[in-house]
């Protein structure tokens, strides 16, 4: 995925990327309408249940205005089912060349995972700027990015923490300049999801959104 890409500027615009995990494809859609109504416009639905990419084509139906995309990209084969479902996007928790190469192929915008060097310079080689730091939390938070992200700093790479993040710590990765987004679950859990605590999802997400301005 490319800095100045319409998709990418869109995906990294309020700073805030909700990650989800949906059991069932009739909450998409109200999923989806309950994180607008809290200024949450873009998702990353995984790939860790059937319900995913229906509930991507229900959403994309549905509610045209959320930018959605695939994430848990693994293999080749699941570019091509996230493309062919209406993905906007794609993001893998590694840097497979086999996958980057497979959405570069399809056009599918795409940022791989990376918590090395090795990692960065694996995304390089098929041109791509914005890249997941994951796990972000487990592996040294913003200061091991820093680190590792130095040697590249004059590329002008962005990242999209995920891992650990949540409303209490999101403001130290988004205060930033090479922070483009933060993802995360808490703004829309599992257990909220399957409960259908859209008022929740509404409230968690607005005080996300409020509290990013500040970063």
């Amino acid at each position: 995925m490319r800095v100045n890409d319409e998709v990418a500027q869109k995906l990294t615009s309020k700073g805030l990327v909700a990650v989800l995990i949906i059991d069932n494809v009739t909450d998409a859609v109200p999923l989806a309408k309950s994180l607008i109504d809290g200024g949450i416009d873009a998702i990353e639905l995984t790939l860790r249940t059937e319900a995913a990419l229906p509930s991507l084509e229900a959403i994309r139906d549905k509610v045209p205005e959320m930018l959605a995309g695939i994430g848990t990209i693994l293999k080749p084969e699941q570019v091509s089912q996230a493309k062919n479902a209406g993905a906007s996007f794609g993001v893998s928790p590694g840097s497979n060349r086999a996958t980057i190469e497979a959405a570069k192929d399809a056009g599918l915008p795409f940022a791989p995972g990376i918590m090395t060097p090795s990692d960065i310079e694996t995304a390089l080689d098929y041109n791509c700027e914005i890249l997941k730091f994951f796990p972000a939390g487990s592996s040294g938070g913003i200061k091991h990015l820093k680190n590792i992200s130095a040697p590249y700093a004059h590329l002008n790479l962005k990242y999209i923490p995920l891992g650990g993040i949540n409303e209490e710590n999101m403001n130290d990765y988004l205060s930033h300049d090479i922070i483009a987004a933060v993802g995360g679950s808490w703004l829309a859990s599992r257990e909220d999801i399957n409960s259908k605590d859209w008022k929740k999802i509404t409230s968690s997400a607005k005080s996300a959104i409020a509290k990013s301005k500040r970063a």
